[in-house]
């Protein structure tokens, strides 16, 4: 179904919905409807066979229309819950959801990353807090050493 665009959505709808009363369609009806464009008529009918809603009898060739379209009761159905086009609307929806999906994740993903760099600063500058305090205790070590070598030698002196 994706590769239908909306236009083409609404072609195959007004072609099932042309299906009369004997639930058929001529080859000259078909033509009628694309305005004889036999090729783009011939690709909406491939479509509405791939969909299995309809059934072929009489055909020309294998790249022409086929004598008689007959509408399956699949496709009455299909029309009659929307057709093409509630299922081209549905898909479009569904693309709306997973788009906004991803917009919120990347959101979420800038965010994460945002707090990761801000928990990755803190411990930095924690890392730099420790540095100054384990260098200012081998100070206060080496401070402490060299009061006691001093009276150590001020104790000595004097006798």
């Amino acid at each position: 179904m994706t590769d239908l665009n909306e236009y083409e959505c609404e072609m195959l709808d007004t072609l099932l919905e042309a299906f009369g009363i004997p639930d058929s369609l001529t080859r000259r009806q078909i033509l009628a409807l694309f305005d004889q464009d036999e090729a783009s008529a011939f690709a909406m009918v491939q479509a509405l066979l791939r969909e299995e809603l309809v059934v072929v009898s009489g055909s020309y060739g294998e790249f022409e229309l086929p004598e008689r379209l007959i509408l399956k009761p699949k496709g009455e159905k299909f029309l009659k819950e929307g057709g093409f086009m509630r299922r081209y609307q549905m898909e479009q929806q569904r693309q709306n959801e997973v788009g906004g999906t991803l917009a919120k994740l990347q959101q979420q993903n800038m965010r994460l990353q945002n707090e990761k760099l801000a928990n990755q600063t803190q411990i930095i500058n924690q890392n730099k807090a420790l540095n100054v305090l384990k260098l200012r205790m081998y100070i206060s070590w080496a401070l402490i050493l060299v009061a006691l070598i001093i009276g150590y030698f001020i104790g000595h002196a004097g006798k």
